[in-house]
Protein backbone atom coordinates (compact mmCIF):
# COMPACT_ATOMS: atom_id res chain seq x y z
CA UNK A 1 0.00 0.00 0.00
CA UNK A 2 1.39 3.68 -1.05
CA UNK A 3 0.64 6.48 1.41
CA UNK A 4 0.14 10.18 -0.20
CA UNK A 5 -1.41 13.38 1.77
CA UNK A 6 -4.43 15.10 0.39
CA UNK A 7 -7.06 17.86 2.02
CA UNK A 8 -9.80 15.24 2.99
CA UNK A 9 -12.67 17.61 2.81
CA UNK A 10 -14.40 15.01 6.34
CA UNK A 11 -11.45 15.47 8.07
CA UNK A 12 -11.11 19.20 7.13
CA UNK A 13 -7.28 18.89 7.08
CA UNK A 14 -4.19 17.20 5.53
CA UNK A 15 -4.32 13.49 5.72
CA UNK A 16 -2.74 10.67 4.61
CA UNK A 17 -4.71 8.44 1.74
CA UNK A 18 -3.74 4.90 0.44
CA UNK A 19 -4.49 2.57 -1.96
CA UNK A 20 -6.49 -0.12 -0.91
CA UNK A 21 -6.06 -3.76 -2.34
CA UNK A 22 -6.89 -3.14 -6.04
CA UNK A 23 -9.03 -5.72 -7.66
CA UNK A 24 -8.38 -4.21 -11.27
CA UNK A 25 -4.61 -5.20 -10.66
CA UNK A 26 -3.63 -1.67 -10.49
CA UNK A 27 -1.10 -2.24 -7.55
CA UNK A 28 0.10 1.06 -5.81
CA UNK A 29 -0.97 3.29 -8.66
CA UNK A 30 -4.72 2.02 -8.19
CA UNK A 31 -7.02 5.51 -8.56
CA UNK A 32 -8.67 4.72 -5.58
CA UNK A 33 -7.02 6.50 -2.77
CA UNK A 34 -9.21 6.09 1.35
CA UNK A 35 -8.38 8.56 3.87
CA UNK A 36 -7.10 6.67 6.57
CA UNK A 37 -8.61 9.31 9.08
CA UNK A 38 -12.10 8.80 8.10
CA UNK A 39 -12.45 6.29 5.44
CA UNK A 40 -13.33 8.70 2.76
CA UNK A 41 -12.65 7.62 -0.95
CA UNK A 42 -11.70 9.61 -3.62
CA UNK A 43 -10.55 8.54 -6.93
CA UNK A 44 -7.43 10.40 -8.91
CA UNK A 45 -8.27 10.22 -12.61
CA UNK A 46 -5.68 11.14 -15.45
CA UNK A 47 -6.23 11.76 -18.86
CA UNK A 48 -4.48 11.70 -21.71
CA UNK A 49 -5.58 14.36 -24.87
CA UNK A 50 -4.12 14.10 -28.09
CA UNK A 51 -3.32 17.88 -29.74
CA UNK A 52 -6.24 18.63 -32.02
CA UNK A 53 -4.59 18.82 -35.68
CA UNK A 54 -5.91 22.02 -37.45
CA UNK A 55 -6.84 22.00 -40.77
CA UNK A 56 -4.10 23.80 -43.24
CA UNK A 57 -5.05 27.36 -43.24
CA UNK A 58 -5.18 28.44 -47.01
CA UNK A 59 -5.35 32.17 -47.98
CA UNK A 60 -7.65 32.92 -50.66
CA UNK A 61 -5.17 34.18 -54.02
CA UNK A 62 -6.56 37.19 -55.51
CA UNK A 63 -5.03 37.46 -59.01
CA UNK A 64 -6.54 40.42 -60.02
CA UNK A 65 -7.61 43.98 -57.81
CA UNK A 66 -11.34 45.05 -57.04
CA UNK A 67 -11.81 48.87 -58.27
CA UNK A 68 -12.92 51.61 -54.96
Amino acid sequence: MSDREFHCDNCEGVQPFEAPPCVDGHGADCPELVCTGCGSAVLIATFAFHAPQLAARRRPRSTHRRAA
